[in-house]
């Protein structure tokens, strides 16, 4: 049956792939989720023989029916915790820089451009496609200093459908003259002005939430920071900044915040340490900031493809699980090379490992944990995790189909299966070992179809059911 846009009643069936916990992938191999027209998970149901009865015990007779093919699998639409979308055209383009050569020699340039509203809609409706295309269903963006280009970056997510969180940049110490707030003051009054344009457009967040977004502490000034402090005790609104980058960038903090104890410790001064606060990075954090974040309740998004490619250190996530502290991941595009959140998956993996050599075994993450921080870890981050992230009764139809390709058996020799994606399914595999040869080897042609609160908003057309 072909893929509609249309929302019905739907029940989706097949084999259902999600992480139960952060140690332990469940793998139903046979299942139905019935979907209503609002999106909403009404019931989902395991070790299904017949869908008939399904249907028929849930009085979902007219239900529309979508089945997976063999070697296809449902799993959580990926959660984007850290990206810039203003930055997307630069993706994969840093040289040799790190972190604060990066940002002057590439990507404040950039955004400065995005002031021309026809180069930020090309921008930012690549952007949304492309993350869409890798099975990103929610996205924390930041967008620029510009009200209208980030106002703009809010209408689209919710025109093509992605869930999104819509930051502002609030900026006003040592950047560029080109590039930066005016005072505190016009940061407040540009970052209200996106405030009052998504209230308008979505006034529940049901898809698109504002998000305060201080650019980093070393951009902003105290009465900055303060005020946006304010600003978030007033409308209880999430916050997003980085935290903890970049060796050089802790020693400016410490220059520029002589008062504060450490680099957390300017966040939490200025009332901003909350348990709405997604910090990005976090990898060269003492033990005392740990416990701070910690006592903070506030959410850490790892970003191991940038923090690789800006050459700015290996975040020690094992340690910041074992404290308790809530993690998810982040493409961090451009300083991440790529806008895949599976490459985020796959990253994250192997920079464990780097960290391991030296720190032992322990550091190590499973598929397990990887997969986890990419969903559920991402919904705790953002404050969705009763929303999205799994598969639930009761949470949002937040999903992508996975297709897998399996290798042909005749001896002619003629592989007719090479453009369905890098993975190649021999028949032996488990579906443990399947799931491993996805996160180390896929891309977005494995992506066949991706939902967000039950609406289609990216399929591969020669894969429709």
């Amino acid at each position: 049956m072909s893929l509609s846009t249309a929302r019905t009643k739907t029940i989706y069936a097949g084999i259902f792939i999600q992480s139960a916990s952060l140690q332990r992938l469940e793998i139903c191999e046979q299942g139905a989720i019935g979907v209503d027209e609002n999106g909403r998970i009404v019931f989902v149901e395991r070790g299904v023989k017949d869908l008939e009865f399904v249907a028929t015990k849930h009085n979902w007779q007219d239900a529309t029916i979508v089945k997976a093919k063999e070697n296809e699998f449902y799993f959580p639409g990926f959660i984007d915790t850290h990206i810039h979308a203003s930055q997307y055209p630069n993706a994969g383009i840093f040289g040799k820089s790190t972190l604060l050569d990066w940002l002057n020699t590439y990507t404040f340039p950039l955004e400065s451009s995005l002031s021309d509203q026809k180069k930020a809609r090309s921008v930012y409706s690549t952007c949304i496609k492309r993350t869409l295309s890798h099975g990103t269903t929610t996205a924390s963006y930041y967008a620029t200093i510009h009200t209208d280009s980030t106002n703009l970056l809010a209408d689209l997510c919710l025109k093509v459908g992605q869930r999104a969180f819509i930051g502002r940049c609030c900026m006003d110490n040592l950047s560029p003259d080109f590039y930066k707030d005016e005072s505190p003051e016009s940061a407040i009054a540009d970052t209200k002005a996106t405030i009052a344009h998504i209230q308008k457009i979505d006034p529940n967040y049901e898809l698109v939430s504002p998000i305060l977004t201080p650019r980093f502490a070393p951009s902003c000034t105290s009465s900055l920071l303060r005020k946006l402090g304010d600003l978030h005790k007033e409308t209880n609104l999430p916050i997003q900044t980085h935290i903890s980058e970049n060796k050089l960038e802790c020693q400016l903090v410490r220059r520029l915040f002589p008062d504060s104890t450490s680099y957390a410790e300017v966040y939490d001064s200025h009332g901003l340490l909350t348990s709405k606060m997604v910090l990005a990075h976090a990898i060269h954090l003492s033990n005392e900031e740990c416990d701070l974040i910690k006592a903070r309740d506030a959410k850490i998004s790892h970003c191991p493809a940038s923090n690789s490619a800006l050459t700015s250190g290996g975040a020690k996530v094992r340690g910041l699980l074992d404290r308790g502290i809530t993690v998810g991941l982040g493409t961090d595009v451009s300083g991440g090379y790529s806008p895949s959140m599976l490459e985020a998956v796959r990253q994250a993996s192997l920079v464990s490992r780097h960290v391991a050599m030296l720190d032992g075994d322990d550091a190590k993450l499973s598929i397990e944990e990887v997969l986890y921080l990419g969903t559920r870890g991402g919904a705790k981050v953002l404050g969705l995790e009763k929303t999205i992230g799994a598969f639930e009764v009761g949470m949002d139809w937040d999903a992508q189909l996975i297709g897998l390709s399996m290798v042909q058996t005749d001896e002619t020799l003629e592989a007719d299966n090479i453009d369905d994606g890098p993975v190649d399914i021999f028949g032996w595999e488990s579906w443990d070992d399947r799931v491993a040869k996805w996160v180390y080897n896929g891309d977005d042609r494995n992506t066949l179809a991706v939902w967000v609160k039950g609406r289609l908003v990216h399929s591969r057309g020669k894969r429709l059911h």
